[in-house]
């Protein structure tokens, strides 16, 4: 359950972030002023309390939703905001000049980033990106508080169940969070050494 959760919230929070972080580098005023509104509401809220908000705020209205659709949806939304500010870092590293050449070649200003900037940037980005990833890692035990059925809560069944068992339990959970940790980091530094630009390393 733990890695549908990662894998959800990353993705939402990946689309929006790229987004976001476009909005906010390229963007006209207005529309940079809102994404930067959004990513300081989402970095500001604490994080449980998000999970709480998302979970009970559609009921108020009659709206039902699962709790695991509630919990990719709240930490999705403040992984989105990290993450933009990831990107824009990265948008913002690439010298100017890229888009001037991009430009006098005849490339759009929306075709200069999708083609030129964005592929870079999200390279450039591997490294802040790995950080993200083990956080929202361990940020995953914290829809328990929901209802969601993950490892912490499994944990939490066996020490009501068997108290001897409770310590075994959650070294057990640390184990495999730092397992998944230190693979999920080895194959984002893999990625990041293989897609290393030239030229561009000191910039991050």
């Amino acid at each position: 359950m733990n890695l549908a959760l990662l894998g959800g919230l990353l993705g939402l929070g990946f689309v929006l972030g790229v987004l976001i972080a476009i909005l906010e580098v390229y963007g006209p005023k207005i529309l940079r002023l809102c994404a930067s509104v959004y990513t300081w509401v989402f970095r500001s809220i604490p994080e449980i309390l998000l999970l709480l908000l998302v979970w009970f705020g559609p009921s108020q209205f009659g709206v039902q939703i699962s709790p695991f659709f509630a919990a990719v949806l709240a930490l999705g939304l403040r992984s989105s905001a990290y993450q933009a500010e990831i990107f824009r870092g990265a948008l913002q590293s690439i010298p100017s000049g890229q888009t001037l050449a991009a430009r006098a070649l005849g490339l759009s200003r929306l075709g200069t980033i999708r083609h030129i900037l964005l592929p870079q940037a999200l390279r450039l980005s591997l490294a802040g990106w790995g950080n993200e990833f083990a956080v929202v890692l361990k940020d995953t035990t914290l829809a328990y508080a929901i209802g969601v059925v993950e490892v912490m809560r499994q944990a939490r069944y066996i020490a009501s169940r068997n108290f001897p068992l409770t310590l075994p339990a959650y070294i057990l959970v640390a184990l495999l969070f730092l397992a998944a940790t230190y693979f999920g980091l080895f194959v984002i530094g893999k990625l990041e050494e293989r897609l290393r630009i030239p030229g561009l390393e000191a910039r991050r």
